[in-house]
């Protein structure tokens, strides 16, 4: 038989059999649900990219000596040729692309944009980590203000807070302005330079690209060296406006009562990165506790082409990785809503009868009929099931007085209802 590809779950309807909370269609539902609310009611609008871009877009927006484009990257084929293209492994490259192809600039700033959808990864496979997963994604494009930091953030944090986690931080640094993270990566090489040969191939090319990614490296013997030379943190680099910049950050979280830690350790290592970074943590689902990050990306913009620099923050959540904290805290998902009437016919002759009247009710409410007759046992037994509030069977002697006996599933109360009153009577009880 054939199955899905290796690192990919089915999202599966309510009441599949072994169904996982990641793999529930309802599950990642509600996470959507959620997140437009806060989002939304804030002023972002969603905004919806293709799964797939210009290779060299992703190449530009994530780096080149990223572990994503040198080994993550899936690459699409069309017609047996190689098209350019690659599945996007994140969204905020997508979404600034977007920005500047589409004018969104006349839209005014700052311009707050959110979506959600597959992103795609060829990595090892791992609790929480597919290669086909989930996002959800929110960028702030147009200002460079603490308060648009402050307030990602604290979007992140409402979202989580708002799904019930409570075993959740964030931690909170900066890796100051272009500048700062230039005098901080002479620092890095001084340092790392006597340790080349101890160092992993990856971080021996780091050093010379980028070597704040050697303090992001996988590999335990970059890890050891780091560990042994007790490296200095980026925030003891930050410069007069830089340093000012994060202290207003923290200092707008703290006035609005989200709490943060301070962590010195956090970098971003891309060079069109700003200033503010952070990462969301739950501790709950094991040692690779993140549930997502942000920062600024101020230098993105001209990255990608653009004439004039595009100040821009935002952040990600991977939905998978919130299920499984919900899961470690016994949170429970909102079951899929049954409709609020199903029909079955008691004979052949009345089955077009009962389409039509749940299709009449559809105006007001859920409703759902069966295809076939069934006896009333069978009828009510299906009902239930489906998790409907009320049913009904319609007969010969229904169909002559036009009119209905609805039941209660949940307290068995029966009400005559004439077809004509049908939609007032679920308008007033669905």
């Amino acid at each position: 038989m054939v199955k899905r590809p290796k690192g990919t779950k089915d999202h599966l309807p309510a009441g599949s059999p072994g169904l996982s909370p990641d793999a529930a269609a309802s599950a990642h539902a509600h996470i959507h649900r959620i997140a437009a609310q806060v989002l939304e009611r804030a002023g972002a609008q969603f905004i919806a990219t293709p799964m797939f871009e210009e290779a060299d877009l992703v190449q530009r927006g994530v780096g080149g000596s990223t572990d994503i484009v040198r080994k993550e990257m899936f690459t699409v084929y069309y017609a047996g040729e190689h098209g350019g293209y690659v599945l996007r492994p994140e969204g905020t490259a997508p979404i600034v692309r977007a920005y500047l192809e589409n004018g969104l600039k006349q839209l005014g700033a700052p311009l707050k944009l959110w979506t959600h959808g597959p992103m795609f990864r060829a990595e090892n496979v791992q609790k929480g980590r597919l290669r086909q997963f989930h996002q959800v994604d929110y960028e702030c494009l147009g200002s460079s203000d603490a308060l648009a930091d402050a307030e990602a953030i604290a979007l992140m944090w409402d979202i989580v807070t708002a799904l019930g986690l409570k075993g959740v931080s964030i931690q909170l640094g900066s890796i100051g302005d272009p500048q700062d993270r230039a005098a901080y990566n002479e620092y890095l090489r001084g340092l790392f330079t006597p340790h080349l040969e101890g160092l992993s191939e990856d971080s021996k090319d780091r050093l010379t690209r980028n070597p704040m990614r050697i303090l992001d490296s996988k590999s335990e013997s970059d890890q050891a060296i780091i560990a042994e030379l007790s490296v200095r943190p980026m925030l003891d680099f930050l410069g007069a406006e830089a340093a000012a910049h994060f202290e207003q950050v923290r200092q707008h979280l703290t006035d609005w009562g989200v709490p943060f830690e301070t962590d010195p350790s956090i970098v971003r290592g891309l060079d069109y990165y700003r200033r503010t970074a952070w990462e969301l943590h739950h501790q709950g689902i094991g040692a690779k506790s993140a549930l997502g990050g942000g920062g600024r990306y101020d230098g993105l913009a001209q990255e990608l082409g653009a004439k004039d620099e595009v100040p821009g923050i935002g952040w990600a959540f991977g939905i998978e990785r919130i299920l499984l904290a919900m899961e470690d805290e016994g949170l429970s998902f909102p079951a899929a809503v049954g409709p609020a009437l199903y029909l079955a016919a008691l004979d052949d002759e009345h089955v077009a009868l009962v389409a039509a009247l749940a299709r009449q009710a559809r105006q007001v409410a859920g409703a759902d009929f069966s295809f076939r007759r069934r006896g009333a046992g069978q009828a009510f037994k299906e009902a239930d099931r489906r998790g409907a509030r009320w049913a009904a069977v319609i007969g010969s002697n229904e169909a002559a007085q036009q009119r209905l006996t609805l039941k209660n599933l949940s307290s068995g109360e029966q009400v005559a209802v004439p077809f004509d009153g049908l939609n007032i009577f679920l308008k007033e009880n669905a």
